[in-house]
């Protein structure tokens, strides 16, 4: 079997880091996208408005200022969510190929691992983010419930407690494991697709500007695929955190919800979501790489058919 590097704390400080930088800046930066998406998705007045279109009506009536709304919540949920993810999907990755027993059964298995590594890694990192999130989509979905972070947490705190902040625990899985799915597994998959393309001597020789385009052209990939698969659950999060749909179980009201929406808007806002997720996505992938190199973190772990489990990107 070939060898399974052996990582240590200081490397998974390094992955998480990484993660950690990568989807703060990249989520904090697509903030106007995702405010305009958010209230396409819950503001009736926007339904069925474009990007471009419901960009302008906000900005006409609410002042530019109004495509900030959650920058704190945004930064500080992706700070915590994206370093547990990515330090979390490079520990179970390699936990499940040790699990497998063989390279041989690891690369058989692959999208099992996949799977899993990147499931189990956004469950973990789910905790953390639920709380902001919910703050997030309060201070985007009603003007002046508060100032900022900050003050927009204490409140949902304060009168809501604990039930308030993770009301959306469950969609919000339902939301990011597939986001998540999308996103490694999908990666993962357009690499070893390139890669199967060309020899092992002109991937060694690979310039910069073609890895550069091979990572950029999978995130692009990876990205829709994740805004496709978790769309739906992004719609019902979006309305569990305004207050709406009945009482009872978490689980029946994201049916009624689901219910009363329907499938054309359950997939509201789609369009600006996929855009906005293939930047994320495809961003992230390029600053983790890149933030990894200057910590001298080492190179992940890959499982390609064509691959040595211990070549990576």
């Amino acid at each position: 079997m070939t060898t399974i590097p052996q990582f240590t704390v200081k490397d998974y400080s390094s992955f998480f880091l990484a993660g950690a930088l990568c989807c703060t800046v990249t989520h904090g930066g697509m903030t106007p996208i995702d405010v305009i998406k958010t209230r396409i998705q819950i503001d009736p007045a926007l339904q069925g408005c474009s990007l471009l279109s419901g960009g302008r009506l906000i900005v006409k009536n609410e002042g530019a200022a109004a495509l900030l709304t959650g920058f704190g919540p945004t930064a500080v949920g992706y700070l915590v969510q994206g370093g547990a993810k990515f330090s979390g999907y490079e520990y179970w990755k390699k936990q499940f190929v040790q699990i497998a027993g063989s390279q041989e059964a690891a690369v058989r298995h692959r999208t099992a691992i996949y799977l899993g590594a990147s499931s189990v890694a956004e469950f973990f990192a789910d905790i953390m983010l639920t709380p902001l999130e919910a703050t997030r989509i309060r201070l985007v979905s009603e003007r002046h419930y508060a100032s900022g972070l900050t003050t927009g947490f204490m409140r949902l705190a304060r009168e809501e407690g604990f039930q308030g902040l993770y009301a959306g625990f469950l969609p919000i899985l339902c939301k990011q494991i597939p986001y998540a799915i999308g996103q490694f597994t999908v990666n993962e998959y357009c690499h070893e697709l390139v890669f199967r393309s060309i020899s092992d001597e002109t991937r060694r020789n690979l310039s910069g500007g073609n890895k550069f385009a091979i990572s950029l052209g999978s995130g692009i990939i990876a990205g829709f695929a994740a805004a496709i698969l978790s769309q739906p659950a992004d719609t019902l999060l979006s309305r569990i955190n305004k207050g709406h749909g009945p009482s009872g179980s978490m689980a029946y009201r994201l049916t009624v919800l689901a219910r009363e929406a329907g499938f054309r808007g359950l997939f509201a806002g789609l369009g600006p979501r996929m855009i906005m997720t293939a930047g994320l996505v495809s961003g992230q992938f390029l600053l983790y790489g890149g933030i990894k190199d200057m910590l001298g973190a080492p190179p992940g772990l890959e499982i390609h058919k064509e691959a040595s489990a211990k070549i990576s990107r």
